[in-house]
Parts: C-alpha cells; structure tokens; sequence
C-alpha cells in the first residue's frame, strides 16, 4: 500500500453494533460496523450475504437504512445505502429526546449497487 487515500468518499473508522436484516427473511442479525459513510458501510460478523443482496440496516440514531450488498470478503462486507445518511449522527451518544424520524439526503447513484438480476433473465446451463 502506498499509503494515500484514492477513495472519493471520506469513511470514518469506528466500532459500532447495528442490526442487519436480510430482505425477505424475518432473521436480525446483530453486526460490527467497522467503516462508516454518507453512502456506505463495512460491516463484520457471522451474517452470510452475498453480493446483490437487498438489506435492512438498523443504525443508532439514524434509524433504518437500505441498501445492497456490494462486496463480500471473509466475514466482512460492504453495504452500498440507498440513500445517503448523515454519518456523524451514528458516532454521537444515543438521545433520547431526538426525534425518531431521519431525514435523508438525496439519493446516491455513486455508490448504489448494480441490482440483482432478474430471473426471468437466467438460463440454466
């Protein structure tokens, strides 16, 4: 490694539990997140995705997110949101007097994930 930073995007390095659900399946599993974006997580644990994969992302103070698996690697993964978040609201203190609602800023097509393919597509070989 060279040591300069390429990417766009500033993540912040930090150690946080979210609860990630899977699209479609009612199971919350309980998840380490290791690097934080407006646009992005990494996320460490025993929850098996695949890339393309449809999540639910449950972050303090932000509330729940959406986005889709975009690269797995061991038992580390990233999540590209939906739409982008205010990442610094997950590092404060949790708050009880803070509304529950979260705004959102506008979507990111930067980071977005191609989607699933369909499979009416798929051909068996």
């Amino acid at each position: 490694m060279t040591g300069v930073e390429t990417r766009s995007v500033a993540r912040d390095s930090l150690f946080l539990l979210a609860d990630i659900r899977v699209e479609h399946n009612a199971e919350v599993h309980r998840t380490r997140v290791r690097n934080l974006s407006d646009g992005g997580m990494m996320g460490e644990g025993q929850l098996r995705v695949q890339r393309g994969h449809r999540v639910i992302v449950e972050l303090r103070n932000v509330g729940a997110v959406n986005g889709t698996v975009a690269w797995v690697q061991d038992n580390r993964f990233g999540v590209a949101f939906d739409e982008e978040i205010d990442s610094q609201k997950a590092r404060r203190p949790l708050q009880a007097n803070e509304a529950e609602d979260t705004v959102l800023a506008s979507p990111s097509w930067a980071h977005r994930a191609p989607p699933p393919p369909q499979r009416k597509n798929l051909r068996k070989i």
